[in-house]
């Protein structure tokens, strides 16, 4: 007999972000770990879009102080997302594994759930779609783009910025669970960003603060000078921005194992690299996230390209100017999807009809929910007839 946690974990991976069996079932002992049996089988009635309290109340058929207030004390606990738009009431939706439930954990870790994520994230991003269409992208640090290219506004992490009405930075959960594992780095903590209604969504729940245009980009320069990477959101209106470091981000870990690291990233740009003019001096090579430079026994610079990410860092650091960013072939440039909706749509198509129409089918439920409810709520108010 299929209990809760199977089902919740079936229902996750019918989402596009994935959440694939394994052998030993290590992904029902996390969400065994983190869910109640209440709170698995409310997760399991919600969906990837919003929905109030008042509607999913009725979905479940518990009352709606009760169901609200479950909803509240899961978003707290990092377990399903909440938005909180300013003028109207909050709704809350299905959160994926990645990005989503991991990722607020973060200031709540303890050893017996970093070691569940430990065991389960080769098996995720092996047997998930990452590799066939990632959440997120890698940008250039703005020093490293090359003058001449016209770059859109949404591979420019100045223009991503002024873009945003609000802006919130938390800790990175990366660098937390590595540091519990005592493989910590020294690397900034405080550089995971989250863009308006996301940014609402972090302060209301108390993983981050709200900071200034001014403040992120200081925080910004001191990541570039730690050698962190940027990744945005994979989309043009990106909701959230990490400065991740190849040692503790999982998303940077798992693709620096693969032979060829610059094919599994959204970028448009990919470094070159001139040994004429290069003095050897190293600083690339301690820089690169990727280990595409290096320095051989007779202390050569190599450079495999194929391992460049585009991220940059090597460039703000060349004293000679032997290394730059150009854009890549046109065969080879990026479709950034508009929004997040569109993310997730590429990202089921990968995985096959079937969860594209899953979507779909979670949209007319999510359109029929609404209905639904608003008719009980115009029921509910109707004068009785004298």
């Amino acid at each position: 007999m299929t209990n809760t946690y199977q089902r919740l974990a079936k229902y996750l991976d019918s989402l596009p972000a994935g959440y694939p069996p394994s052998d030993d079932g290590v992904e029902i002992q996390i969400l065994e770990y983190l869910f109640t049996e209440e709170e698995a089988e409310l997760a399991l009635r919600l969906g990837l879009l919003g929905e109030s309290a008042p509607v999913i109340a009725r979905k479940v058929g518990l009352g709606p102080d009760v169901t609200a207030n479950m909803l509240e004390e899961m978003v707290q606990k990092g377990l399903i997302s909440g938005s909180y738009p300013e003028d109207t009431p909050p709704t809350y939706s299905i959160s994926q594994f990645v990005i989503g439930f991991y990722e607020d954990q973060v200031n709540r870790l303890e050893p017996e759930l970093v070691d569940l994520f430990e065991a389960y994230a080769p098996i995720y991003f092996d047997e998930g779609p990452w590799k066939k269409f990632p959440q997120v992208r890698t940008i250039p640090v703005n020093e490293a783009i090359p003058i001449t290219s016209e770059v859109l506004p949404y591979f420019r992490v100045e223009e991503i910025l002024q873009s945003k009405t609000h802006i919130a930075v938390r800790n990175c959960v990366c660098r937390q669970e590595r540091d519990i594992l005592e493989r910590g780095c020294d690397k900034p903590m405080e550089a995971c960003f989250s863009f308006d209604n996301a940014a609402l969504n972090t302060v209301k729940t108390g993983k981050g603060r709200m900071i200034s245009l001014d403040e992120a980009r200081a925080i910004l320069k001191n990541a570039q000078a730690a050698g962190l990477v940027l990744q945005p959101a994979n989309s043009r209106d990106p909701i959230f921005m990490c400065a991740c470091c190849s040692c503790c981000c999982g998303v940077l870990r798992h693709i620096k194992e693969e032979p060829n690291p610059g094919d599994l990233v959204a970028n448009p740009f990919v470094a070159q690299y001139d040994p004429e003019e290069c003095i050897t001096c190293g600083a690339c090579v301690d820089i690169c996230p990727m280990a595409a430079l290096t320095l051989d026994e007779l202390d050569n610079i190599n450079f495999e390209q194929d391992r460049c990410i585009g991220c940059g860092l090597c460039v703000g650091l060349c004293p000679t100017g032997s290394i730059r960013l150009v854009r890549k072939p046109e065969t080879e440039q990026p479709k950034i999807p508009k929004n997040t909706t569109n993310t997730y749509l590429n990202i089921a198509r990968t995985r096959g009809i079937s969860k594209v129409l899953a979507l779909i089918n979670m949209l007319i439920k999510h359109i029929f929910g609404k209905l639904m409810a608003a008719t009980s709520i115009t029921e509910s108010v109707k004068p009785e007839k004298e």
